[in-house]
């Protein structure tokens, strides 16, 4: 009997609902059956596609399918994340997300064209991806206390460099900066070759900036390395010691993942979290990840990585109000 106070469930509803379950579980048993494309929303060759395809390798392997990288750089992640975004909702076509696209641009930009919390479903994390403290070489500071004392000393006259406005760079610097207690210019490029290229010729002082961008500076002893923003000390880089141990509570980590499209079936995207998870346990994967100062993820279920973001999202878009950037 139906008191008109809820929806009416019929049989017919009934079994509509179950037929459409059973067609999504098929579905999952034989996908992938086709090749897939993830979206990799910078530029070939960069960073962040250097990890996308890390990533890939085992994970196609075990899904029995090619993955094809599709490179839409623009507008900070923001082209290819629209893109994914309308793209069908079946498994064939994924997004390589990070902490920029679904953590800082829905504050940086405020006319966003697409909903990161609500037009994606979080598949699998692959990497976190550590920040060092770097200062040109002939600065006379050899540690963090030192570059702090000598940034106090000089309000506003020193300046750090960033691959731009509203980069992870850019905002971990400003977190440092207020942590710190300090005043200090920013001066934006366009992307971190340029801005590594600037510090290491001495045009400015320090940056802030992810390991995999400054390592051949760092290789290259073109610049000097002052600390990690991670909370422990990295096995890559043990003498390095952290930002925390001077400034508590000072952490920064960039990190990226997988993410499909709104709707798409979850047998689906539980059947590409196994599969990535799985590929970036493999020991070459974590010695290539390490080797670019990045470290595998720890294992999530999609809806662990959901919450994860939920967190990610509140502290980034914070740090991105309280430093007045914004684009767009």
């Amino acid at each position: 009997m139906h008191d008109g106070t809820g929806p009416r469930v019929t049989r017919r509803g009934v079994l509509a609902t179950g037929a459409v379950l059973a067609a999504g579980a098929a579905r999952a048993q034989t996908y992938p059956d086709r090749p897939v494309r993830l979206i990799v929303p910078f530029l070939a060759g960069g960073g962040g596609d250097t990890l996308a395809r890390l990533a890939i390798g085992p994970a196609q392997a075990r899904l029995g399918q090619t993955i094809v990288v599709d490179n839409r750089p623009g507008a900070g992640g923001n082209v290819g994340a629209e893109l994914a975004a309308r793209a069908a909702p079946d498994g064939y076509t994924l997004f390589y997300g990070t902490n920029g696209t679904h953590a800082i641009n829905e504050a940086l930009y405020p006319r966003l064209s697409f909903r990161p919390h609500e037009d994606f479903i979080p598949v699998a994390p692959l990497s976190r991806i550590v920040l060092v403290v770097l200062v040109k070489r002939d600065l006379r500071v050899e540690t963090l206390p030192q570059l702090i004392a000598w940034l106090r000393a000089r309000p506003g006259q020193a300046s750090y460099g960033s691959a731009g406005n509203g980069t992870t760079g850019h905002i971990a610097a400003e977190m440092f900066r207020i942590a710190a207690g300090v005043d200090i210019q920013h001066v934006p490029y366009r992307g971190n070759a340029a801005a590594m290229t600037d510090l290491a010729a001495g045009r400015i002082d320090m940056a802030i900036e992810l390991i995999p961008a400054a390592f051949a500076a760092m290789q290259n002893d073109a610049v000097r390395t002052l600390a990690v923003t991670s909370a422990t000390p990295l096995a890559t880089h043990p003498n390095l010691p952290t930002a925390s141990s001077v400034l508590p509570g000072f952490e920064v980590s960039a990190w990226d993942g997988i993410f499909a499209p709104a709707g798409t079936p979850m047998p689906v995207i539980e059947r590409l979290n196994a599969a990535f998870t799985a590929g970036l346990r493999e020991e070459a994967v974590v010695a290539a990840l390490r080797a670019r100062g990045a470290e595998p993820a720890p294992a999530m279920t999609p809806d662990d990585f959901a919450a994860f973001i939920a967190g990610e999202r509140r502290r980034w878009g914070d740090a991105v109000r309280a430093s007045g950037a914004q684009l767009g």
